[in-house]
């Protein structure tokens, strides 16, 4: 096993990233496996050369190898419940692999008369610039122009826990010239990048791009995300550089949602403060913090904003919390913040052929697909992760007194 850090173009600013070859995931041993789940966390992204024979048993079998405690599911469960209460995500058609049904078939166009028992399907309305409010026009877009479609991490932000790692195995790529990303916020922004790449940008990175006071503000604070939220908001539409959403009042209202259970809702509220207030404990776990610890010692602002409900401001660890459920007041901090990161010389494209598994810290980095146009060919991707075992936790304990 060599793991060689990459080397990124002049100009760049990503300190993430590192290609990893001399490994067998089919008969990965368990020193490796330790090396590299450091290897992720050193690196935030890891792109493992040559494994074009991947099984699928072997593909799900790593990630839970990598968090043997955790339920030993998909992190969005399982595709029936998926269907049911996925809202935009569950709006395309996802497969199963027959015999390895955690590893999810993602990708576009015609996946072939038989894919790994998957017979004459094609993929469509995933990773698709319909998603925008203001994507580029037909015409722009046959000539190579495209948006970033969804920053994210993967996380159902409801009941399971976000993964750890996500492993997602590049089977057919799309084949054709560059694309040009267009940011299309009248910023004037736009990249380079082969057709069928994910981009990524580091989160321990947007945190130290923050200033002293936001950074005490982030510590401090945490969020509620809604429940099923990407049913919440399944009639909104993204921002044109793949950040956030349009606010346009189209979220559901709480009574138009499925029944849920409060104990699922991924936060803390201050009315359950009381019952602490003379225990000696460290409740931080039991908040969804803004910034998240690593394992590294750094700090990730971790925030998927499109799902953010309710935020809980504290200037400094003695202020007043400050309860804000304005989605506009929301969005509009979130995404100045955010958008310090998602600058061409932040965002990294994975350099994904066919037979690598890209894999990443998910809980420190975004990562977003980027839509093409359908003549450069079909892309196939098995994209596996699993809820993790525990929670993140903040830089701060939660004042209970």
């Amino acid at each position: 096993m060599e793991v060689t850090p990459l080397k990124h173009a002049a100009g760049k600013k990503c300190e993430m990233g590192a290609t990893i070859t001399g490994l067998d995931l089919n008969n990965i041993s368990d020193e490796d496996l330790a090396a590299l789940k450091d290897a992720i966390y050193r690196y935030q992204y890891v792109n493992i050369k040559n494994q074009h024979d991947l099984e699928p048993v072997k593909h799900w079998e790593l990630v839970t190898r990598l968090d043997p405690t955790a339920p030993p599911v998909h992190g969005h469960g399982t595709l029936k419940e998926f269907n049911k209460t996925g809202g935009f995500l569950s709006k395309r058609v996802v497969q199963g692999i027959p015999g390895a049904e955690n590893v999810r078939l993602i990708g576009k166009g015609y996946q072939g008369a038989d894919h790994f028992g998957i017979k004459d399907f094609t993929a469509a309305g995933g990773a698709s610039n319909d998603y925008h409010k203001y994507p580029p026009s037909a015409e722009s877009f046959a000539a190579g122009n495209t948006q970033f479609q969804r920053w994210h991490m993967d996380a159902p932000l409801y009941d399971r826990e976000p993964p750890h790692f996500t492993a997602l195995r590049a089977v057919k790529c799309p084949v054709g010239p560059d694309l040009q990303v267009n940011w299309d916020d009248g910023s004037n922004q736009s990249m380079k990048c082969k057709p069928g790449q994910t981009a990524f940008v580091s989160n321990t990175q947007l945190y130290e791009l923050l200033n002293d006071e936001e950074k005490m503000l982030a510590d401090n604070s945490w969020v509620e995300y809604a429940p099923f939220p990407y049913m919440w908001v399944e009639n909104c539409k993204g921002r044109t550089n793949g950040l956030g959403l349009e606010t346009e009042g189209k979220e559901h209202a709480m009574e138009e949602m499925p029944e849920w259970d409060q104990e699922k809702i991924k936060t803390v509220r201050p009315l359950y403060f009381p019952l602490y207030e003379n225990a000696s404990i460290d409740v931080r776990n039991l908040k969804y913090p803004m910034v998240w610890k690593t394992p590294t010692g750094k700090k990730a602002l971790q925030v998927h904003g499109l799902a953010v409900r309710k935020m809980f401001l504290k200037a400094t660890p003695t202020s007043e919390v400050q309860e804000v459920d304005d989605v506009v007041k929301i969005r509009k901090l979130l995404h100045d913040w955010q958008e310090r990161i998602i600058k061409p010389e932040y965002v990294f494209m994975g350099p994904v052929e066919e037979g690598d598994v890209q894999m990443w810290d998910n809980w420190s980095v975004f990562h977003t697909a980027v839509d093409y146009p359908d003549h450069y060919g079909p892309r196939s991707m098995h994209q596996v992760n699993l809820g993790a075992s525990d929670k993140p936790v903040g830089p701060m304990p939660i004042s209970v007194s």
